[in-house]
């Protein structure tokens, strides 16, 4: 009996989590859709154009905080902001973040690499104020959005998944979520779809090594920082980020990824595999810190009494009292002045 109760106990769990799961990314979506409107709204109304993503971001961002929080109170567990977001306090979370952010550049310089190499970039460099402050209007709104898409991937709707299917299933389902997420952008291709699919797999694994969105977001971050900003290329179709760098590439589609940018190219997914295996390898120090569970001593305290026969031995063996030493002595003096003759 309490077999089946404990059955029927783990099924309604995960129908709870994925209950979960299903109305946080519907709100996900019903965000995106709202902030988005917003963000146009205002920016028409008082001239922010190129404020407009920063808007859109913060929120949406803002957004999934409320229903993410809402959700978890709905469920009966108490945590706090950051862990509904997936941003534990830890004292490694600035190692973790930089660490993504060295290995969100690596990739793309790596994609890019190719294209450098065999003369397919137009490069060219606009330098005037105006596109000195895009670009610093452009480095913290990618930082916003990049955020605010792994919150909405990676955050609470993935761990969710993970007590619902497992992480196997979860992270493949949610890659899958990933690339159908950017289907619609412009020059999107069946070959973007994939190589997205397999960013979303590489930011998954990052999680899954850390538990915590601190590396993710960090690669995410200088992922689209280094394709839009420092090489001047669309981000998954979207060339609203090229400021200082404005670049165009030639060439067949599987090396360049044509209007979609290098996540549009064939060449990418192949250092995305190879990104994967080099995240596992470099994150085993976090993941033996923050995804294994902590050895706890256990074990029962066992005080046995020594067998009288044994007991009986030591009282033998202890050693006979010693009597006290005691010293005597003389009732009278003992001492003289050096010229005083002994009396008899």
């Amino acid at each position: 009996m309490q077999s089946l109760n404990s059955t029927h106990s783990g099924r309604s769990e995960r129908t709870l989590q994925l209950a979960l799961f299903v109305t946080s990314a519907t709100w996900f979506m019903a965000s995106d859709i709202l902030a988005g409107r917003s963000a146009r709204g205002l920016s028409e109304r008082f001239g922010l154009d190129a404020e407009r993503h920063l808007l859109a971001a913060l929120f949406l961002l803002f957004l999934l905080a409320v229903g993410f929080s809402i959700l978890q109170a709905i469920a009966h567990r108490q945590s706090s902001m950051r862990e509904v977001m997936g941003l534990p306090k830890r004292p490694t979370s600035r190692r973790e973040w930089s660490l993504g952010a060295a290995v969100g550049w690596g990739c793309v310089v790596l994609a890019v690499l190719p294209m450098t190499l065999t003369g397919k970039l137009d490069v060219q460099l606009w330098l005037q104020p105006r596109a000195i402050w895009l670009l610093l209007l452009n480095l913290v709104t990618l930082a916003v959005a990049a955020l605010a898409e792994e919150v909405a991937f990676r955050g609470y709707p993935f761990r969710r998944l993970i007590e619902a299917m497992g992480p196997v299933a979860a992270t493949t389902g949610m890659s899958l979520f990933f690339g159908l997420g950017h289907a619609l952008n412009p020059g999107a291709t069946w070959t973007s779809i994939f190589v997205t699919m397999l960013a979303g797999l590489l930011l998954s694994v990052a999680w899954l090594r850390t538990h915590g969105l601190w590396l993710p977001w960090g690669l995410h971050f200088a992922w689209n920082a280094s394709i839009g900003i420092l090489f001047g290329l669309p981000i998954s179709g979207i060339s609203d980020f090229s400021s200082v760098v404005q670049t165009r590439s030639f060439g067949p589609l599987w090396l360049t990824g044509g209007n979609y940018g290098p996540e549009g190219a064939v060449f990418t997914a192949f250092v995305l595999l190879i990104a994967v295996a080099v995240l596992v390898r470099i994150t085993r120090d976090y993941a033996w810190d923050y995804t294994h569970k902590p050895i706890v001593a256990g074990g029962y305290a066992i005080e046995i009494p020594p067998p009288p026969a044994h007991a009986a031995m030591e009282q033998e063996a202890k050693p006979a009292a010693v009597p006290s030493l005691v010293q005597i002595l003389p009732a009278t003096p003992q001492s003289r002045s050096v010229g005083e003759e002994p009396k008899l």
